[in-house]
């Protein structure tokens, strides 16, 4: 008789860190509660100035009420099944790992959401040549460095009126990659062991070029078939975001798990649902790097 013996320890699949909450203000999250919920923000009036002549009379400007909406309209649900069975008789815990899998799941549905829908708003683009294709970060002939691109991004946030305290950067793995070999310094003097991976994708405990920098691999990617475009001989141009704190909210209405049970089997049934919105209220403080790399 040989016995089989089943671990206690259940083998935990790899998981990407969110870095969508740490780019995001979640100012009005307390002014939301159910799907289709409405912000309605009301932006800032600009008021002229004029010259002042003595005895003259003075313009008034008329104020305006500009509105921006933040709407919950995104949602995203999980359902599984626990046999009596199973609860029963196995040697672990199904439904508390189920439902930790199916959390981590939601949670990074909306970070890729949340990622794109930066991309779609913004409106500083310093990633694309003038020949309309991305450009190509590296250190050889025609190539960009990636430091000075990270510069031109802050330049133009710069130019933007965008305060410096609050800016982030969110690359790609392999864009940081390039980036150290810039210097060896740049990445090693802060770097901070990976402790931020574990929270939301930090990677440094410092800044560079005025930015906090995280790492994703949820960003968008921008598709060059049928472009005419060889830039470093790939066919898709992933993309860098940039941008200020205040630029972009986001807020999660629900988050419920609950438990049923199932009429046509000896079951419990977990589902859970998460709904969330999101909206650029500053399309001038938040941009964007298309770039390859060969």
């Amino acid at each position: 008789f040989i016995p089989e013996i089943y671990s206690k320890k259940v083998q935990i699949a790899l998981r990407k860190a969110a870095v969508a909450e740490a780019i995001c203000n979640t100012d009005y999250m307390g002014e939301i509660s159910n799907f289709g919920d409405t912000v309605n923000i009301i932006k800032e009036p600009q008021i002229s100035v004029a010259d002042y002549t003595r005895g003259l009379a003075v313009a008034s400007t008329n104020l305006t009420d500009q509105e921006l909406v933040l709407t919950i309209d995104q949602a995203k649900s999980f359902s599984f099944k626990i046999d009596d069975l199973e609860r029963r008789f196995s040697h672990v815990n199904f439904q508390a790992i189920a439902s930790d899998n199916a959390a981590y799941k939601l949670k990074d549905a909306m970070d890729s959401n949340i990622l794109a829908a930066i991309s779609a708003g913004a409106g500083v683009t310093t990633g694309m040549g003038t020949t309309g294709t991305p450009i190509d970060i590296g250190f050889a002939s025609g190539e960009v460095d990636p430091l000075n691109q990270m510069a031109l991004a802050a330049k133009e946030l710069d130019v933007n009126s965008v305060p410096e305290e609050g800016r982030w950067f969110v690359a790609h793995p392999e864009f940081y990659n390039v980036l150290s070999n810039t210097a060896s310094k740049l990445l090693t003097v802060d770097f901070n062991a990976g402790q931020g991976s574990i929270r939301n994708g930090l990677v440094a405990s410092g800044q560079l070029r005025g930015f906090s920098m995280y790492k994703s691999t949820n960003l968008p990617t921008n598709d060059l078939s049928g472009t005419g475009s060889s830039a470093g001989g790939s066919a898709t141009a992933p993309e860098v975001l940039f941008g200020h704190i205040s630029a972009v909210s986001a807020a999660s209405a629900m988050n419920k798990v609950e438990t049923v049970r199932d009429t046509g089997t000896f079951s419990d049934i977990v589902r859970g649902l998460m709904v969330w919105g999101r909206k650029v209220l500053r399309d001038d403080a938040v941009g964007k790097i298309i770039y390859v790399i060969d």
